[in-house]
């Protein structure tokens, strides 16, 4: 009995194949939510309000940041693209305005029942039991170039994390040379500086030699470019940057003025 073939069409086959190839993979990987940062930027059913941050840090099975008011941490689990945020979380006590602590109350219930979660165009969106969008965030920008920073306070190099000096600025801005430079209160200062992923370093600050009248204004710049001189890993979060040291101790906090 003769062998009967069935001949597929050349092209037909080749639109058959692309077809396959263009399907997602079963297998394909779903990147990690760990070591991500975000920014709130959209509560539905609600305007932000103006203000700090509202901000997400996913790092060692903490989910971390402010809920605009308050410092938070609490445990997280994700698998694939399932999502679960305990509700036994640590948190300061500050006060603020009550629409600002509405808003927080709103994040923090967001966030608590999250089930899942997906990233749509830089978007993170936690998504609830019934796939709605119950928060989407903005990937948190990790560079420091063209970024310029106020100090809100830094180690005196006595075990002491203080204040700035009533009518004194300092301010610490990155170029992208990698050059870092600003005011150390009364002079100018600039120092070279190396950052990767979240190390970062300057080099040998030097400034300016006027003699300020403001009292305590030289002994304060002396101690602020000796903390920046300690200064090993960075933390950006919304427009906050934290600056430590190897032992993880504080050595500069900073709020942002503006960025290119």
């Amino acid at each position: 009995m003769p062998m009967i073939t069935t001949r597929v069409p050349a092209l037909l086959l080749a639109g058959f194949l692309a077809a396959c190839s263009a399907m997602p993979s079963a297998t394909s990987e779903t990147p990690p939510l760990d070591g991500t940062a975000w920014i709130l930027s959209a509560l539905p059913g609600r305007t932000l309000a103006d203000g700090q941050a509202v901000t997400l840090r996913f790092e060692g099975g903490q989910a971390q940041g402010s809920d605009g008011c308050n410092r938070y941490s609490t445990p997280y689990t994700a698998s694939g693209r399932s999502l679960e945020v305990s509700v036994r979380s640590a948190s300061t006590m500050m006060a603020c305005p009550a629409e600002t602590l509405q808003q927080a109350t709103d994040y923090m219930a967001a966030l608590n029942s999250a089930r899942a979660w997906r990233v749509d165009a830089g978007q993170l969106k936690l998504l609830g039991v019934d796939g709605r969008a119950l928060a989407t965030l903005a990937a948190q920008p990790t560079s420091l170039v063209g970024s310029k920073w106020r100090v809100t306070a830094f180690n005196n190099g006595k075990q002491a994390v203080v204040s700035i000096i009533s009518g004194t600025t300092l301010t610490l801005s990155f170029a992208g040379d990698g050059q870092a430079s600003g005011s150390p209160g009364c002079n100018h200062y600039h120092a070279r500086y190396e950052a990767e992923a979240a190390h970062l370093r300057f080099r040998s600050p030097a400034a300016t030699r006027m003699v300020c009248s403001h009292k305590g204004v030289m002994e304060q710049e002396q101690a602020f470019l000796k903390a920046l001189e300690t200064v090993t890993t960075a933390r950006h979060e919304g427009d906050r940057l934290e600056l430590r040291t190897t032992g993880g101790a504080l050595a500069v906090t900073l709020v942002l003025v503006e960025r290119e």
